[in-house]
């Protein structure tokens, strides 16, 4: 695919961000304390170590195949037929993110802005506007992005302020009172959603300088971590050890401040927050799942696609989960080991593989 569109290197990290954080700030202590209890926070940095080690594959991967999309070079990795099925593999694995996001979305609208508005309209309504941000562009949806980015830095800081007053360090104690197994366990889900930084490497052809795609990589994801292990702490200080009990925790701890101090309906803010980063994420989701498409079947204008791959993408998500219940399941042991061998593994394979043709053909 010839690349027209192009990013900077501070709108990547931005996007990185807006894609990962404000869809895992919200239910992320609730996730991790459920298995880590007291512990957490600590369970934030073995996906940092994960989302590391994917950011410098992807862009190891990136500058061994300058200009081309992930797509493109798994096809000269493993050959054109393999490389077709990678390419179906992928857009199932962005198709199933997609349809999850939106059908959380419209429930998490549908429980606490719109009760009597059927769930579907959430959907209907994220789903219109992040296509037509796709028509737009990958360029246009970074220029968006830098406002919602700077929007969520601004009101997040203030929030963090007022949380303080009311928080217990008694609560985290003991530290590593359990051993390390439940922080690991807590671990996974946070880990696969973190892991997401795995997009880094289908905007790189995108980018203005490419050697600028790690710095914005590792700064996005120094964010990210360092952001939810303030979420986390504040969470668990504030609510201890009823916090893995509570489904949007961060949520929880925003309507508590409003309860106890002078400011009234600052979930407000975090409802700002969510719609920014899944408005990011739909829209990211749906051009890579038309820049599989295009590749795998050869089409010239990934535009084309937009409009019957939004009506896709509402109709899996209301099919997704009929219940709550279903949804948890999914988020806590589904998710993690299907985004995992997506995000970790089958990169770390293509490059292991390329690595070693490049080997073989030396010797020859």
């Amino acid at each position: 695919m010839k690349v027209t569109e192009q990013i900077t290197g501070t709108q990547l990290g931005l996007l990185l961000f807006t894609f990962v954080f404000p869809a895992l700030v919200i239910p992320a202590p609730g996730i991790t304390a459920a298995f880590a209890g007291q512990n957490a926070w600590l369970a934030v940095f073995p996906g940092a170590l994960l989302g590391v080690t994917n950011i410098l594959v992807m862009t190891a991967l990136g500058n061994l195949y300058p200009g081309l999309t992930i797509l493109e070079y798994g096809e000269k990795i493993v050959g054109k037929w393999l490389g077709k099925g990678l390419g179906l593999f992928f857009f199932y694995y962005w198709f199933s993110l997609v349809t999850v996001s939106i059908n959380e979305h419209s429930r998490f609208i549908n429980t606490f802005l719109l009760p009597r508005t059927p769930s579907v309209v959430g959907g209907l309504t994220i789903v219109a506007l992040s296509a037509l941000a796709v028509y737009a562009g990958i360029e246009v949806i970074g220029r968006c992005n830098i406002f919602l980015s700077l929007l969520i830095f601004m009101v997040l800081v203030p929030l963090f302020m007022l949380a303080l007053q009311d928080t217990n360090v008694t609560h985290l104690m003991p530290v590593m009172g359990e051993g390390f197994v439940p922080v690991l366990l807590g671990s996974l889900p946070l880990s696969a959603n973190i892991n997401q930084v795995f997009l880094i490497g289908w905007l790189i052809p995108f980018l203005k300088q490419r050697r600028e795609a790690r710095k914005a990589g590792m700064l996005a994801l120094l964010g990210i971590v360092g952001l939810i292990v303030i979420v986390d702490l504040l969470t668990v200080m504030t609510f201890g050890p009823i916090t893995g009990k509570l489904t949007y925790s961060f949520l929880s701890l925003i309507q508590y401040i409003g309860i106890q101090g002078s400011f009234e309906r600052l979930e407000a803010i975090v409802f700002a927050i969510w719609v920014s980063g899944v408005f990011v994420k739909v829209a990211v989701c749906l051009f890579l799942l038309a820049l599989c498409l295009t590749n795998v079947f050869g089409i010239r204008n990934y535009r084309n696609l937009v409009a019957p791959l939004s009506l896709l993408s509402i109709i899996g998500a209301v099919w997704a989960f009929k219940t709550k219940a279903q949804f948890q399941q999914f988020e806590t042991f589904t998710y993690p080991i299907w985004a995992i061998l997506t995000q970790n593994l089958v990169p770390s394979l293509l490059l292991a593989i390329d690595a070693v043709k490049r080997k073989a053909s030396s010797l020859l």
